[in-house]
């Protein structure tokens, strides 16, 4: 019910792969956008959420899918779009008004306990990086944030694979990561060299799930 409820707020709008969702550093829109893949779509609804550094550098801070909102914390906080959120794929998107979506959660403890879930997760994504970075080695690296993602967004194939389920350069993982981009394209080569990744479509990246799990450990 609170879903259908949440859904209700505003109507959907279908948008295409490409397309800018949110400015980073906008002040005048504090929207909430709630994503939704589209009926039938063999693809899930995807966007990448990027910040520009003053260097000019791109940072890939994490990838959203169809269920996600994103935008709540310039809705919560009334501050500038702290990153891009640009689509990866066709889908559906409800633009809800922030106050309208503030008032709801209100409402809704269940739903505002949801959004505090989510925004938890997504910080404990980030510490991960920072941790791994420390820890681990570049191929380690780009296997842990590859296997995280297959889990979180991948779908899996006929043949036991896993589809990653989003298009990634190397310069996207290396920024996640905290790499050089021809670290990562080593340790693209190696890792696809052992049986564990595959490049097919456009970059998008095939795993071998258990094996990079072993790898990785």
């Amino acid at each position: 019910m609170e879903r259908e409820g949440l859904l209700g707020l505003a109507p959907s709008s279908s948008r295409g792969a490409g397309e800018v969702l949110i400015h980073q550093g906008d002040q005048d829109r504090t929207d909430v956008y709630l994503l939704r893949s589209l009926p039938g779509a063999d693809v899930t609804a995807c966007v990448k959420v990027v910040v520009y550094l003053e260097s000019g550098a791109e940072v890939l801070l994490g990838i959203r899918v169809g269920g996600d909102v994103v935008g709540e914390l310039a809705a919560l906080r009334r501050t500038p779009r702290s990153a891009m959120v640009t689509t990866c794929s066709p889908m559906l998107v409800h633009v809800i008004r922030a106050q309208v979506f503030v008032d709801f959660l209100d409402r809704h403890p269940a739903v505002w306990n949801a959004v505090a879930r989510m925004v938890a997760d997504r910080l404990e994504w980030a510490n991960r990086r920072r941790i791994d970075f420390a820890q681990h080695s570049v191929p380690v690296r780009v296997a842990k944030v590859l296997l995280e993602i297959a889990e979180r967004y991948g779908v899996e194939r006929a043949d036991g694979r896993r589809d990653l389920g989003v298009e990634l350069t190397h310069a996207e993982i290396a920024s996640m990561i905290g790499a050089g981009k021809d670290a990562v394209f080593k340790a693209m080569r190696g890792l696809k060299d052992a049986g564990l990744i595959d490049s097919v479509k456009r970059r998008r990246i095939v795993l071998d799930q258990y094996g990079l799990s072993v790898y990785q450990a």
